[in-house]
This record gives structure tokens, sequence and C-alpha cells, in this order.
């Protein structure tokens, strides 16, 4: 199915409410307490930065079997041109690029139960710094800079940097967030992942923060895969039960576009809250928790989140 666009050429904004099933409480104290979360929580010292929101408010009388208060399922969004299908099995996706470093910790549950889905597949992938998605370096929309291979991206803004942190209002489409499948233009794999969660429901990935290219906030793509098995060329087999985004607040953003090479770039940045994609629903939406030095961002950056997923249901990214 090819993705629909609205006519300010961004992708029209998902619905809000788009089921009733319930989700843990995402990137809140429950996650903090958890396993992956307590390693986030201990990094906590004076002058972090803790830059995250939610509009979701806990249901009283909806809670797992362990005493978890729930909400519902995370929001489906849509899978982009740029997806690559799950056959680098790893936990460091870097590849040398350069960047801010950054831990991300998601924690997969079934929606329904609150219980930890174990043993499903969860693909990342997103731009580098400068906007460019491996496999698309021809195609992707990146600004600033040059590219590793020397080449400028094709149709990379040109002219004279901004000053200061960028703004301003995106001109047309939104690559890499709209339009139908792309078949790759180049066999490079950076930023690009899967792993396999473990019994609590838990992967991590290294990877660096995102840039951010025309017409899109900054973003991760990512989709969960459950019923399938592990082979030699990868994971294979089962369904796709979540197609998502995770998203970036506004105030760790701005940060990131202070220090190099994401200052070097020339892209008009599009906000949050100027994204078409971005469901506006803080947590439950794909919105990160995440934690850094205040000031120190180049040091690194801990982004996590709990995915409230349907293990029954189908999302490919093309049903929405």
């Amino acid at each position: 199915m090819t993705e629909q666009q609205s006519s300010n050429g961004l992708e029209p904004r998902p619905q809000r409410d788009m089921t009733r099933r319930r989700v843990v409480v995402a990137g809140g104290a429950a996650v903090a307490a958890a396993g992956l979360g307590a390693a986030v929580a201990t990094t906590a010292a004076a002058g972090e930065t803790s830059a995250s929101a939610s509009s979701a408010t806990p249901s009283a009388s909806a809670s797992s079997p362990s005493g978890e208060v729930c909400y519902r399922l995370t929001s489906e969004t849509t899978e982009g041109p740029y997806y690559i299908d799950a056959d680098k099995i790893r936990k460091d996706i870097t590849e040398g690029k350069e960047g801010i470093p950054m831990t991300l910790r998601l924690k997969v549950i079934d929606s329904d139960s609150c219980e930890p889905v174990a043993k499903a597949a969860v693909d990342i992938w997103h731009c580098d710094a400068l906007g460019l998605y491996s496999g698309y370096e021809s195609s992707s929309s990146g600004g600033g800079g040059t590219p590793p291979t020397g080449t400028p991206p094709t149709g990379a803004p040109t002219g004279t940097p901004p000053t200061g942190a960028p703004t301003g209002t995106p001109t047309g489409g939104p690559p890499g967030g709209g339009g139908g499948h792309q078949d790759p233009t180049d066999d490079k794999r950076y930023l690009r992942g899967t792993q396999l969660t473990d019994r609590h429901g838990f992967v991590e990935f290294t990877t660096v923060f995102p840039g951010w290219y025309r017409g899109r906030c900054v973003h991760i793509h990512t989709k969960v895969h459950v019923g399938g098995k592990m082979t030699d060329s990868g994971y294979e087999g089962g369904h796709t039960c979540h197609t998502g985004q995770l998203f970036f607040a506004e105030e760790a953003v701005l940060d990131s576009a202070k220090v190099a090479p994401y200052n070097t770039s020339t892209t008009e940045r599009t906000t949050l809250d100027e994204d078409g994609i971005y469901p506006g629903n803080g947590a439950r939406g794909g919105l990160l928790k995440l934690k850094y030095r205040k000031g120190k961002i180049e040091k690194g950056v801990v982004g996590s989140l709990t995915l409230g997923v349907d293990p029954d249901t189908t999302h490919d990214g093309t049903d929405l």
C-alpha cells in the first residue's frame, strides 16, 4: 500500500485513539525500576537533564498481574520508504558513524496482559547525524557537511550554514517518513540492526543520536516481529505486530544541534509539534525518555521506552 500524504506534503497525523488495549507506563518509574531501567536511573547526577513528556494518564482500574499500572497500546505509524528487512542481528549498529553516543533501551510487553514478550525481534533504523540513511544515500535527503563517500547527497541543500540552532518551516514532503517502500540504492547498512528480546522483554542498542532531514522531526523507526525464528540468514518467519517511530523532546534536539557534526547541517528542521507523523500523545506515541548531562550532551544520551504490542495482530506499516 502506498502511504498517503496530505495537501501540504506531509503525512496526515495518525488517529490518537487507535485502540482500547492498554500498555504499561512507558518511560516512567515502573520502567526505571525494572532490569534495564535501573541502569538509566543510576546515571542520574547533578546537572543531568531528563527530557521527556507524556499526555497519558494512568488508569486506576487497569493493572498487570504484577501490579504495574497499564496504559493503552503503543501507537502504530507508517513504515516509511527506507526499511530493509531484518538481517543484521547485532547490538552495536554505529559502524563508525560520527555523532552523539546513544544507548537505546526498549522493553516489549503484551498490551493486554502487560507481560513481557520474549524472543521478539526488534528492528531499529534511522538516519545519521546529517540526515542520510544507509542503503539510500543517493535518495535520502541529508544536509550539511560531506558524506563519508566524498559525494554530496542528491538534492542536498547548499548555502551558508545557519547560526545557532536550526529552526524554520520545512519545505516539500517528508523523505523517510512518507511514500511507499523504495528499493535500496547501495549496500551500506549503518544505523540498522535487529535484536531478540530477553525473557524480560528487553533489548538494548548502541547507536548515535539521529540528525534531521527535510520535512521530518528527529526520530527512529522500529518494528517488532513475533512468531519467527533465528536462522543462519537472520530472523525469518512470523509476522510484524508493531511498526512505529520513536521521537525526541525538543530540548534534547536543540542541545544536539549545538555540537558537531549536527551543527554543520544546513537543513531546515521540523519541530516535534510540526511533524505530520508524531501523534502528539507522549510516551504512548513513541516519545522517548531521555537522560544526559546538562550542557554535556556530546558525552552521551540514554533513551528508553516500553512498547505495548498485540502479538496476535499484524501491523506492517501499510495498514493505516
